[in-house]
């Protein structure tokens, strides 16, 4: 009978071992972003995750937290620090506190165009990955909200406009916080979080976002206008700590990398395509575009990026030798564009 329990003990535990071995080998992701449920982003950032799961054989999972469930971005970063998350999907506003050289890619009226921003971006791609590497972070991909525009409950056409209204300040943001003391506007600062509600209560009663991210986070529903005017384009990152990163056997560490580039381009991609249809969308539900007037003339714009730059150059949030070589690749992209249409028939 004790023969008979000790080899019966054996084989469950034979049977056990390779479900223990399969459970220490599988690698979980924990990773937030502030993107809502069945939006663009995190319908393709669960596409992602189902294809590392099925392409690691079950070794490497994501756990995600969409909307905002784990807090603002600061708490991410935070939870990321003590291990409690492994990623997120970052604007701008997150990558500042991780690397701040990339966020020359948002600084207000710098960019004429997507074709500009892909420019530069994909100059720079390989320096800013060193650059987060350095700080503890690995940038997988790179994400995009859009071009930035003002939504508020009067139409805004001047600065002076600007200054008269409540705006929000994305809380602890160097580059917001740059642009409306250049601009001679006092906002108010609030976690993203708080946005909503903050709108409905008339607390604020402007805001600034992208299209998509207006209609995803129903922010429009408070508003009325939308300046035509772009400040920025929002720019964000597929980031995950470089302790978890480095952890991982070298084959999920290289699926992650090649993955996380594959689906950020295509997150970029339908990203811009879902801007432009968002657009259509606010026209169809009523809210009005604002054209500028003479008070927000081309020169005026520039003027204040060229404070804002200078401001965050003299804090080194952007290097001076980061600024400067974005412009000359601006100036040359630019000053060639101008050849080739003399030189067209």
């Amino acid at each position: 009978m004790r023969r008979r329990f000790r080899f019966t003990g054996w084989l469950l535990l034979a049977a056990l071992l390779p479900l223990c071995a399969n459970a220490a080998s599988t690698h979980v992701l924990k990773f937030a972003t502030l993107a809502p449920p069945g939006t663009t982003w995190m319908n393709i950032l669960e596409e992602w995750g189902a294809e590392v799961k099925t392409r690691s054989h079950g070794r490497l999972v994501f756990k995600f937290y969409p909307g905002g469930v784990q807090g603002d971005e600061p708490d991410v970063l935070k939870k990321m620090r003590f291990n409690q998350l492994q990623g997120g999907a970052f604007t701008g506003y997150g990558i500042g506190r991780m690397y701040s050289p990339a966020r020359v890619l948002e600084l207000p009226f710098l960019f004429n165009d997507i074709e500009e921003v892909d420019l530069v971006r994909h100059h720079f791609t390989q320096a800013f990955q060193q650059g987060f590497r350095d700080n503890g972070y690995e940038l997988l991909g790179w994400m995009e909200v859009g071009f930035i525009h003002m939504f508020s409950t009067e139409p805004i056409r001047s600065l002076e406009d600007m200054r008269s209204r409540r705006v929000w300040l994305w809380q602890g943001d160097p580059i917001g916080q740059a642009f409306f003391q250049a601009s001679g506007i006092s906002p108010v600062p609030l976690s993203i979080i708080d946005v909503y509600t903050s709108l409905s209560t008339g607390l604020i009663d402007t805001v600034y976002a992208p299209p998509l991210g207006a209609i995803a986070l129903q922010w429009f529903t408070k508003t009325k206008y939308i300046s035509t005017v772009p400040l920025t384009n929002g720019m964000g990152g597929l980031i995950v700590s470089r302790r978890f990163i480095d952890r991982l056997p070298k084959d999920l560490q290289t699926l992650l990398r090649e993955t996380g580039s594959a689906y950020g381009e295509k997150l970029v991609a339908a990203t811009r395509i879902d801007n432009a249809k968002s657009v259509e969308e606010l026209k169809k539900r009523g809210l009005q575009f604002i054209e500028p007037d003479e008070g927000m003339s081309e020169a005026e714009l520039l003027a204040l990026r060229n404070r804002a730059a200078d401001a965050l150059i003299r804090t080194d949030y952007i290097p001076a030798s980061v600024f400067e070589q974005t412009r000359k690749l601006l100036d040359q992209h630019r000053n060639a564009h101008a050849t080739a249409g003399i030189a067209a028939p």
